[in-house]
């Protein structure tokens, strides 16, 4: 009988449990997608429109968690007070499919009347990082905790005929963000009924998935001093940023067009965002909600147009500079902090490329964007990672292929970049530094999909595939069918480890007796002094070498020769050189790592016009891609640093158990503090004369193993210190 009694409360335990889990079940809400148009009618591009409810509440609730579904953007505010400035995601969690915010709104609440007000913005275009659903429309519902406030059509709306397209140059295809043109001039628009059109999971919308990530950070308005040229004003910001442009003008004639922009609304060659502002008489401010990137904010007005002041509103992804470090060399501090700058430019509602260009994630960047996040920004990152291999995964092909970038309208393969984004540096390295299995478990169906694409010749070597685009790396002598090989041996060793993790032995198994063909086959194309495809007639690739001694597949006898081919040879982009250097580091070459570093990053980071790394070696002639100056590709030095100079890298998933395995290279004083899931880990080393003095600290919940010559040592939580003395050492 007790049993039966225990049985029967804990099953009423877990069906209130799973009540409380599913208290916003999207099939029951009364919430309609609502929109001023009706069905068919079609919504013109760059639309914005208002949605208004008043609402009667007899008291305020504790908890009032709004779900907010739209397509593209909105603002939203209650009571006049604003609640979220830019909500929404860009579309395309899977095909067809969006994503919708939750908000906590009790505190914006209050007794008795109650006004909710959306201001929506219709993007109306595809792009590289948005999927349309061809129609503008929301969805609120707030159906908790007693409340009942749902969108239908009772709410009022209305379309902002002072919102509109701006003339020619418009920005690339790339962007699904249109320009903005404000006429302050038009007069107010009349309200109507809102047209209601279905609920959650009603098309042209689709399935709705909660937003994973944060809504963004918020750094408030500031201003500074402006530098006036003719018709021109300047505001020059304190770095590269995303940002919304305000302006303070006073126009004596009224209707007069100003221009707004930066010195980044063209970049890499294309168009960008830019806005424009046709002011009304009088003094007057205005902000323009479309955010754009750049280090100067750059206002255009007529004569009569007088303007008083440039402000600035920076957003971004909401996560906290976690990463400190410091050296003896000024140059790699410099190369940190501009690292840094780019790194956190290039996050918002994916990772991108660039923020200006294209803002697209391709994953080649996703990979060394993750890798440097773990080193430096807290672990908030990890949800956009874990977002990005989740759409990646997808968006796989009916025929097995991935693609990026992704969300959006490219569908084409680049097939080296998909091998490392599964690889070890991509998956992989996001598992070991999270210790996340869900997304493992996840994304490996759609891994071994992918690998099933891939074949072998009669050597073992991967067979060469074009792809979509068969890019290996910007710049000259590239050996892509040796380059691809690499990868695939790689991808090869990342889902071997996935399949060792999951359960499936026999699945790893026949990875690893892929990968032993695959090192057989590359090995046969030694040639005794470096690693070259027969079929390829060109200068001998540094990038192939790299990979081989990444991959392990080179064994140490061949060590010698590479590294005399690494210091001659020198054809990978900034993007490649990253894993140049990492190959240098494994070879116990640290110093002239830095060395080659120096040599090919030194005129990017020395440069004093700009507060972000560039996309090739220069800018102007040299460029790549483009030649945007703000890519993230080019701080994988971030990575080199914690995991090979420091030596810092987790050996059992969520830094449980870590290695730190320093080669100091020259630097005689090093610093680095970094987040983990597990709490912050930091590293220092000083040297003086033949004394190197260590101090590890090593969170709650994690061990720690040190290696430096012939010191061995494992350390638990706490702070550590090892003093080494020519060939003696002792324990602190």
């Amino acid at each position: 009988m007790k049993k039966v009694i225990y049985l029967l409360f804990l099953s009423i335990i877990f069906a209130f449990c799973a009540i409380e889990s599913f208290a916003f079940d999207q099939n029951f809400s009364r919430a309609r997608w609502i929109s001023v148009l009706s069905p068919d009618s079609d919504s013109a591009p760059n639309t914005w429109m208002t949605f208004v409810k008043t609402v009667n509440l007899s008291k305020t609730p504790s908890q009032a968690i709004a779900r907010i579904g739209a397509d593209s953007k909105y603002w939203l505010k209650i009571n006049g007070k604003e609640v979220v400035f830019e909500g929404g995601l860009k579309r395309g969690p899977e095909p067809g499919a969006g994503y919708y915010d939750e908000i906590d709104v009790a505190e914006y609440l209050q007794k008795g009347v109650n006004t909710i007000e959306v201001l929506l913005w219709y993007f109306g275009k595809n792009g590289f990082s948005h999927l349309s659903s061809g129609k503008a429309g929301m969805i609120f519902s707030l159906e908790n905790n007693g409340l009942d406030i749902a969108s239908d059509s009772t709410w009022q709306c209305c379309i902002r005929p002072e919102y509109c397209d701006t003339e020619n140059p418009k920005p690339n295809y790339r962007l699904s963000e249109p320009n903005i043109r404000y006429n302050s001039t038009v007069s107010e628009p009349q309200m109507q009924n809102a047209v209601e059109y279905g609920t959650w999971g009603d098309a042209p919308w689709g399935k709705m998935l909660p937003r994973p990530i944060p809504m963004w950070k918020d750094f408030g308005i500031k201003t500074g001093e402006m530098i006036r040229r003719g018709d021109t004003t300047i505001l020059q910001l304190p770095y590269n940023m995303q940002m919304t442009p305000i302006i303070k003008i006073f126009d004596s004639l009224g209707g007069s067009l100003v221009h707004i922009q930066t010195d980044h609304s063209e970049a890499g060659g294309a168009h960008c965002i830019r806005a424009e502002y046709i002011a009304s008489k009088g003094e007057q401010t205005y902000e323009s909600l479309g955010w754009m990137s750049g280090q100067e904010i750059i206002v255009i007005a007529p004569e009569n147009v007088q303007v008083q002041e440039i402000s600035y509103r920076e957003t971004g992804y909401d996560a906290e500079l976690g990463g400190r470090f410091s050296c003896s060399d000024p140059f790699y501090d410099l190369f940190w902090e501009k690292a840094m700058r780019t790194l956190y430019v290039n996050m918002r509602d994916t990772f991108f490329d660039c923020p200006d260009r294209e803002r697209a994630q391709w994953w080649g960047d996703v990979v060394v964007l993750m890798g440097e996040c773990f080193y430096s920004y807290s672990t908030s990152t990890h949800a956009l990672m874990r977002k990005a291999i989740n759409e990646l995964c997808a968006h796989q092909a009916d025929n097995g292929t991935l693609h990026s970038p992704i969300p959006g309208v490219f569908s084409r393969e680049l097939p080296g970049q998909m091998l490392a984004s599964v690889g070890r540096y991509g998956f992989w390295t996001y598992y070991m530094n999270t210790g996340d299995i869900e997304t493992i478990r996840n994304a490996y169906p759609a891994v071994k999909r992918y690998l099933a694409v891939w074949e072998t010749d009669s050597t073992g070597l991967t067979i060469h595939r074009k792809g979509g685009w068969s890019w290996g790396d910007w710049g000259d002598n590239q050996d892509k069918a040796l380059i691809q090989a690499g990868w695939h041996y790689l991808a090869l060793e990342s889902a071997a480890s996935m399949a060792d993790a999951l359960g499936y032995d026999e699945e790893a198994e026949a990875y690893r007796a892929t990968m032993a063909k695959v090192a057989e086959g590359f090995n046969a194309c030694w040639t005794g002094t470096e690693y070259r495809h027969p079929a390829y007639k060109k200068l001998t690739d540094d990038r192939v070498n790299a990979l081989a001694m990444l991959a392990g597949i080179a064994g140490q006898d061949k060590y010698p020769q590479i590294l005399e081919l690494l210091k001659k040879t020198e054809h990978a982009s900034p993007y490649f050189e990253k894993y140049v250097m990492e190959a240098l580091f494994k070879m116990g070459e640290g110093e002239y790592a830095l060395e080659r570093c120096y040599k090919r990053f030194g005129q990017m980071v020395n440069h004093p016009d700009y507060t972000t790394l560039f996309e090739g070696w220069e800018i102007g002639s040299a460029k790549y891609g483009g030649g945007t100056t703000n890519h993230a590709w080019s701080g994988g030095t971030i990575t080199v640093i914690g995991a090979e100079l420091c030596g810092i890298k987790p050996i059992e998933p969520g830094y449980k158990i870590f290695e730190v395995r320093p080669q100091p290279a020259g630097l005689g004083e090093v610093s680095l503090s970094f987040p983990t899931v597990r709490g912050e880990v930091s590293y220092s080393h000083k040297q003086n004369g033949k004394t190197i003095k260590f101090v590890v600290s090593v969170p709650k919940g994690s061990k720690a193993h040190f290696v430096y010559k012939d010191v061995d040592k494992w350390f638990r939580a706490g702070k550590h210190s090892v003093i080494f003395n020519d060939q003696r050492y002792t324990i602190l």
